[in-house]
């Protein structure tokens, strides 16, 4: 495409709304020169562009700084749209439905582990059920899968997985609001029925960290975390059944551009009405998978306080394994935004990108107030993974959203034909980290130089305003798929 780019600083940049390719909007990248010119030898931004010719968009198309080609929208893209005349499209959150992060912190330093990291680690791989396809420990019946997916993380509380204060500590407190069942087809179920408490391949991933650098002090009292501390993050989401409905749904989408006369730049934009009774089945099944992956987490932290007990001999409240916080990066969701002035509910589409609300906003823990929402950002097995802040910022330039991690810079075939999975490994054991890989191929894929550095995305978003540095953590174990 033959787009016009206009630098806003050095870390914005506009597409401007040009008519012959149909834009409503214009396009707004947050990166800086590097990354910016990564993603339009990509073509990704081509796809930024593509979205903004959907009805009912408003104020921009968005990216953020780990933008990458995704299925129709771009990966790392936002995009927000009115709820009476806007679209909602599946290819606007991806199939991995609340693929996202949790992060616990406990009360061990490096020097209580670094001796047994290996012995951890290995422990850890023998319990976490892991893999493509990978079943886990929780057999359901049909009924008890209809009440988790309608329920959250109350009903793996209630059935005694993790405790009662982690769900204040999640997104919508672990339970996303009209989540129905009758829009999940048998197979989607089917899919879902062995794989709650399962981590998954691909870029899942259960680390153990441990925070390298303090940036905001007052920050990181909140979160309850100081430096040579040890941390958890778990990175998953909604497995074959996520998978399932997204597919499901961009049948329906398909006829639904018919039925509705809705023009599309890209097919992989099926679209439909978000007030349509598709667009309102699609949001119900979704919320189902939403629930389902937050359930998925609780219950991967679960598995992980079961195993430090046992490994330390002490219960997870005496280690302080409590949750920092639980946050999707695949969802689109109702929200209140201001638009020209005026508040009003819209449907907000985060794909490959995380919500970043500011200081005192309702929808967040009371622990944080006056902090800001914590956004965890995952980095590759060989650098460095964050935790940042929501701004204020963030609420008036990008609908209150930041990145989401680091973002591919190597396509997975390119990354297996590249790097051999067995010297990675022992790369990362030189620098002091153990991985635990279900297979070196899979290893070979989420290479670190198969991404981009987290540190040069994370610094986009900081100086953009959209998010702020709070933490960094450096990976110490890592345990893949």
């Amino acid at each position: 495409m033959d787009y016009k780019i206009k630098k806003i600083n050095d870390y914005k940049w506009e597409i401007e709304k040009d008519e012959k390719y149909d834009m409503r909007v214009p396009g707004i990248i947050f990166a800086d020169r590097q990354l910016l010119d990564h993603a339009a030898n990509e073509k990704t931004i081509d796809q930024v562009i593509n979205v903004a010719t959907l009805p009912g968009i408003l104020k921009a198309s968005y990216a953020m700084p780990d933008i990458h080609f995704g299925y129709g929208f771009p990966i790392g893209g936002v995009a927000a749209f009115d709820e009476d005349s806007g679209v909602i499209s599946p290819g606007g959150v991806g199939f991995d439905i609340s693929c996202g992060v949790r992060t616990l912190r406990t009360n061990l330093n490096i020097g209580d582990i670094k001796d047994r990291l290996e012995d951890i680690m290995s422990t850890l791989s023998f319990n976490i059920p892991k893999g493509v396809g990978s079943k886990g420990k929780i057999r359901l019946s049909k009924n008890q899968l209809m009440q988790l997916l309608k329920e959250g993380v109350d009903w793996a509380i209630r059935n005694g997985y993790g405790w009662e204060e982690d769900k204040y500590f999640v997104e919508e407190n672990g339970c996303m609001a009209g989540a129905n069942t009758d829009f999940v087809s048998s197979l989607a179920m089917d899919r879902g029925m062995d794989q709650v408490g399962t981590l998954g391949s691909g870029n899942h991933f259960l680390e153990i960290q441990v925070v390298d650098e303090i940036y905001d002090t007052g920050a990181a009292e909140s979160l309850g975390l100081e430096k040579d501390q040890i941390t958890i993050m778990i990175h998953s989401g909604s497995r074959g059944l996520g998978h399932q409905i997204c597919s499901d749904y961009i049948r329906v989408m398909q006829q639904s551009v018919i039925k509705y006369g809705i023009k599309l730049a890209d097919r992989q934009l099926a679209c439909t009405p978000v007030s349509s009774p598709e667009g309102r089945r699609y949001y119900g099944a979704m919320a189902c998978a939403i629930n389902y992956a937050m359930v998925n987490r609780h219950c991967l932290a679960h598995w992980v306080r079961t195993v430090f007990e046992r490994f330390f001999g002490k219960s997870s409240d005496k280690l302080g394994l409590g949750t920092i916080y639980d946050v999707s990066h695949n969802i689109a969701k109702i929200e209140e935004h201001n638009v020209d002035g005026k508040l009003k509910k819209v449907c907000v589409h985060r794909k490959g990108a995380t919500r970043s609300y500011p200081p005192g906003n309702k929808d967040i823990p009371d622990r944080y107030k006056s902090i800001g929402q914590p956004v965890i950002i995952p980095g590759d097995m060989g650098r460095y993974s964050f935790i940042l802040l929501g701004t204020e910022k963030a609420m008036s330039e990008s609908f209150g959203s930041t990145c989401h991690g680091a973002g591919r810079l190597m396509s997975r075939t390119k990354a297996k034909k590249n790097i051999q999975g067995s010297e990675l490994k022992k790369e990362l054991f030189n620098k002091g980290i153990i991985v635990m890989a279900g297979s070196m191929a899979g290893l070979a894929e989420e290479a670190p130089q198969a991404y981009k550095d987290v540190s040069k995305v994370v610094d986009v978003t900081h100086y953009a305003g959209i998010s702020k540095k709070a933490i960094r953590l450096r990976p110490l174990g890592v345990l893949k798929g």
